[in-house]
């Protein structure tokens, strides 16, 4: 352990902090998982950076920025859809996201490499438990209408994000704040109708700068949900002034809306005044809509109608990597999609059903004819093997005779026609459900496929009873279970409701040490594999693309775009 590390670290940090030194030590852990549980505890990045370094010899260190000097000014011009802009905690798209990004800021910010920073707070603490989380947060940040950020604009965001109201999948994320409570009406046949609101107390304004979250149940991941994009931070006001963001557009950041369109443009300008986080490179960002066709993004990339394109298509990447002035940019990542079931409607109210269903998918030959092998086979549990947490169960084997005979035990021994929804805008959806279909053909099921434009299925995506759904990146597994699968949440579109996976969730997600929460994952996984909720064919990497132009560009796993130190050239 490094002495200096232990000094600082140990005697003012969390008490976990000496046993992950020593973790880290005896190669219990590796670098990746020790960044980020210690920066999640509150220390700082560099620190756990040159504590890591200390501990294995090696002396590596983030990599230095090129030493070509950054230059002010220019257009950065984005080939991305363009879409509504109200209310950020209602955000269901990065890409809405990523309008946003550079107007309204986050309390904490997670980098390329997955490890979390503070950002609008200055730093925070976590009790020994893990159910008491103080913010410090900066001083001296102002809002673009003059106003000065402080602890009244988080106790807000809070209040907002767990009322049922607000309709925020932020309910999901930070279940251990809320309770489920009766509404006082009852259902068709007469049960009491419930809903998830926040526990009183469960945000306490500290000081002007100063915030705390107080939690029913221990949870590592805060610092991590607090960058998660529907968490953005708007000002105390937001409802009050009318709860539309595109029309009244006050943040923190540096940019400010210029122009605003759906589906054609979206302009943002750099603010004059200077801003807290330092210097900002470029002028104008644009966001300019080509549509779902990601040819038209290419060739405007082609012809110098724009610098980037928000993501490349994996069936045209070649495309891509034939052009003289691009590059191609590639990321590791959870992003996914799941055939997912809704529970609540026949016929996959039947466990047996769904379980025949998800038992004829060859998840490794789906990933080869869909998306040219360029990922992992998913396991129907929807935690990558790239999660820290992530916990290896026995291979999944397509098996059709046990999916007949299963189909023949939930009353269909002729085998069922099912449809399926899915959206257009991804190519590799349709791919990957096409080779579905084959696979299911031999068990008698016999699959439709219904594809509807990109637009058309997110209206439709929660509600119909058989969908194909792409899922983000999430820094950590824990994250997207609760938000897709936890009973009760905003985001759960399959309707699941099983309170052995909520409490086998609860304790994996309050676990500090990394072997142990693994092996906490294992039963988490295994009820969600075996409830058979969703058939997953594969995680898959993600492209973007730039002209050699755009400096300082490092893709972001969730294709966040932080575009605050980019420069053109």
């Amino acid at each position: 352990m490094s002495k200096g590390f232990s000094r600082t670290a140990v005697r003012k940090g969390h008490p976990y902090l000496p046993e992950l030194c020593e973790a880290l030590r005896r190669e219990r852990i590796d670098r990746r998982e020790f960044l980020r549980t210690a920066t999640l505890l509150g220390v700082s990045a560099p620190a756990a950076y040159l504590a890591a370094a200390q501990i294995l010899g090696d002396g590596l260190l983030p990599s230095a920025q090129a030493a070509e000097a950054p230059k002010t000014g220019g257009r950065l011009r984005c080939s991305m859809r363009v879409q509504r802009m109200d209310d950020p905690a209602t955000y269901d798209w990065t890409q809405m996201s990523n309008q946003t990004r550079h107007i309204l800021e986050y309390l904490t910010i997670t980098g390329p490499d997955n490890i979390t920073r503070p950002y609008l707070a200055e730093g925070w603490e976590a009790s020994d438990d893990l159910k008491t989380w103080t913010f410090k947060l900066r001083e001296g940040i102002q809002w673009s209408n003059g106003d000065e950020f402080n602890a009244d604009d988080v106790v807000y965001n809070f209040e907002r994000w767990l009322d049922p109201a607000t309709g925020s999948s932020n309910l999901g994320l930070f279940a251990q704040m809320t309770e489920e409570v009766e509404t006082g009406k009852t259902d068709a046949q007469g049960n009491p109708i419930t809903e998830r609101r926040m526990v009183g107390g469960a945000v306490e304004k500290l000081g002007p700068y100063m915030v705390r979250l107080n939690l029913t149940a221990p949870v590592l991941s805060i610092p991590e949900n607090l960058y998660n994009y529907p968490t953005a931070i708007v000002h105390r006001r937001f409802g009050e002034e009318g709860g539309n963001f595109a029309a009244n557009p006050v943040g923190t950041g540096p940019f400010a809306l210029a122009e605003f369109a759906i589906g054609e443009r979206c302009v943002l300008r750099r603010r004059p005044e200077p801003y807290w986080g330092g210097e900002v490179f470029l002028d104008e960002i644009v966001y300019i809509d080509h549509g779902d066709e990601p040819a038209a993004g290419i060739a405007a990339l082609a012809s110098d109608q724009v610098d980037m394109i928000f993501e490349v298509a994996n069936e045209v990447t070649d495309q891509v990597e034939r052009l003289p002035d691009a590059v191609l940019h590639q990321a590791v990542t959870a992003q996914t999609a799941v055939a997912r079931m809704r529970v609540t409607e026949k016929p996959f109210i039947d466990r047996r059903v769904r379980q025949a269903i998800a038992g004829c998918m060859d998840h490794k030959a789906i990933l080869d004819l869909a998306y040219r092998g360029r990922g992992a086979a998913g396991e129907n549990h929807h935690v990558a093997p790239i999660h820290p947490e992530y916990f290896e169960l026995p291979p999944l084997v397509q098996d059709h005779e046990k999916a007949k005979a299963l189909l023949a035990e939930a009353g269909y021994p002729r085998g069922m026609k099912l449809n399926i929804d899915l959206g257009a805008a991804d190519p590799w959806h349709s791919a990957a459900m096409q080779a579905f279909k084959e696979q299911l053909a031999p068990a008698g099921i016999d699959l439709d496929l219904n594809i509807l434009p990109g637009a058309r299925y997110w209206e439709v995506w929660d509600t119909t009873p058989f969908g194909f759904t792409s899922w983000t990146h999430r820094p950590l597994g824990v994250m997207v279970l609760n938000l897709g699968y936890r009973s009760g949440v905003p985001w759960n579109e399959s309707g699941y409701a099983n309170p052995e996976f909520d409490a086998a969730l609860d304790v994996a997600g309050g676990i500090l040490d990394a072997d142990e929460r693994r092996r906490a994952m294992e039963k988490v996984e295994s009820i969600l594999q075996n409830d058979a909720v969703i058939a997953q064919p594969l995680w898959r990497a993600v492209f973007s693309a730039t002209t050699k132009r755009v400096r300082g560009y490092e893709m972001h796993p969730t294709l966040y775009h932080q575009f605050n130190k980019i420069w053109l050239t």
